[in-house]
């Protein structure tokens, strides 16, 4: 880690010493107004250290803060010239820094050499460290870090009022210090919510702009991610002899990691559809590229249907996914049957050499597709119950005799009042395909 130089900041203020109440309180204010002048944290930092060598008269000082990891890390490494410290680690003995940070208990010797509390320790004999003083920097009742001054030529030059004079500076620059961390991270929190937000408008420009109108057909999307982006996609690719393909996918992961595989899978299956090629050998010519790009461990299930808009025929691959659903109208008003288009083979990007079938069906006037991935069946109430196969189907069956457009609405609206309106777990996507006549 690299520390940055600052100029002086201490000219005009009290020289340390022997200080009277009075000039301590004037001390402790100015240092105050120092070290909150700045939220830039490294320079919040060496602030902190070149005022508290000044302070103390000490020849050098370390600053550690606890990392996201809970390690004590060197944050701030500093000498009497307010020069940077190079390789911090090796210059103080870290067992006296990693029992005040443990125990909250501030450290005071004049002598360490001397000292039975630290005089049998390799680093302080090899260092010839003398004079010690090392507070903890703490909020309220949560343990900051520490910061550690010392002097390897002068030993007893620190004293009792030293280490009451470090404390109260260590309090002032805790504060000093979790403000100026705050605003980093609210910072970041910010420059990460802008580029998720970007993010999710460059997924949502691979999604399709509208759904198709083609006379005697009626579509229905939707996209309803739990974060900002997400994993699921769908897709209507048009191709050949009035032709239109239809994707539904889901991949393994969540977030950002999730969004890009989805782009990845999205522009491989697009590219490995061939019109010369049977709906199988084409996502199974996808399958061999994305397990040969795909590094991560992380899979794609797909519904890939190729749907003849002049035959009413549909051809299939279900990869691993969800069954779709499968209405038949009946010849009398009231009646129908409902079958679940099972698996004819695996998730994508799991083995390169697996083997996929396809099926074919008949979509009659009245006859409609459900796709959709399991954010929908996975969804949960706030008791904790799943939304669940049986209740999606006796939901479509509910309104088999409405639109494409409106049966999305229907279980949209059905799956919120469900959950209560409360953030979905998983992303949820949905596709309607009804042959109107």
């Amino acid at each position: 880690m690299s520390y940055s130089s600052l100029p002086p900041q201490s000219s005009g203020m009290i020289p340390p010493g022997s200080l009277h109440s009075s000039e301590r309180l004037t001390l402790l204010y100015q240092l105050s107004q120092t070290f909150n002048s700045s939220l830039d944290l490294d320079e919040v930092l060496n602030r902190v250290m070149d005022e508290v060598i000044v302070a103390t008269r000490a020849e050098r000082g370390f600053l550690m803060l606890f990392d996201d990891l809970g390690e004590l890390a060197f944050r701030a490494a500093r000498g009497m010239d307010q020069n940077t410290i190079q390789e911090p680690m090796f210059q103080i003995s870290l067992s006296v820094v990693h029992g005040v940070a443990r125990q909250g208990q501030p450290v005071l010797t004049g002598d360490a050499q001397v000292d039975p509390r630290f005089s049998m320790r390799q680093s302080v004999k090899l260092l010839g460290l003398r004079s010690v003083l090392c507070v903890p920097l703490h909020i309220q009742d949560r343990i900051l870090g520490t910061i550690y001054v010392d002097n390897r030529i002068q030993a007893g030059i620190f004293s009792q009022e030293d280490l009451d004079l470090l404390n109260s500076i260590a309090s002032s620059a805790s504060i000093a210090i979790e403000n100026a961390r705050l605003y980093k991270l609210a910072v970041e929190k910010g420059r990460l919510e802008r580029e998720l937000q970007m993010a999710r408008q460059v997924q949502l420009s691979l999604l399709p702009s509208e759904v198709p109108e083609t006379p005697g057909w009626e579509f229905a999307a939707r996209w309803l991610p739990a974060r900002q982006v997400a994993g699921d996609y769908y897709d209507f690719i048009p191709s050949q002899n009035g032709q239109l393909g239809l994707v539904v996918a889901d991949v393994s992961d969540k977030g950002m990691p999730a969004a890009l595989f989805m782009a990845l899978s999205r522009s491989i299956v697009r590219a490995s559809l061939d019109p010369n090629l049977s709906p199988a050998e084409s996502i199974q010519r996808a399958n061999r590229l994305i397990c040969q790009d795909s590094t991560s461990g992380m899979f794609i299930t797909l519904f890939y249907a190729l749907l003849d808009l002049q035959a009413g025929r549909v051809a299939y691959v279900n990869a691993g996914h969800n069954p779709a659903l499968f209405y038949q109208r009946g010849d009398r008003p009231g009646q129908g049957a409902m079958s679940r288009l099972g698996r004819t083979g695996m998730a994508l990007g799991v083995e390169i050499d697996t083997p996929y079938e396809y099926r074919s069906l008949a979509l009659n006037p009245g006859d409609f597709l459900v796709l959709y991935t399991d954010g929908i069946t996975d969804a949960l109430n706030p008791e904790g119950d799943s939304f669940g196969m049986h209740h999606l189907e006796n939901l479509v069956l509910a309104h088999r005799e409405e639109t494409a457009q409106q049966i999305g609405i229907a279980l949209e609206s059905a799956i919120q009042d469900f959950t209560g309106g409360a953030p979905g777990f998983d992303d949820i996507t949905l596709m309607i395909v009804r042959r109107s006549t």
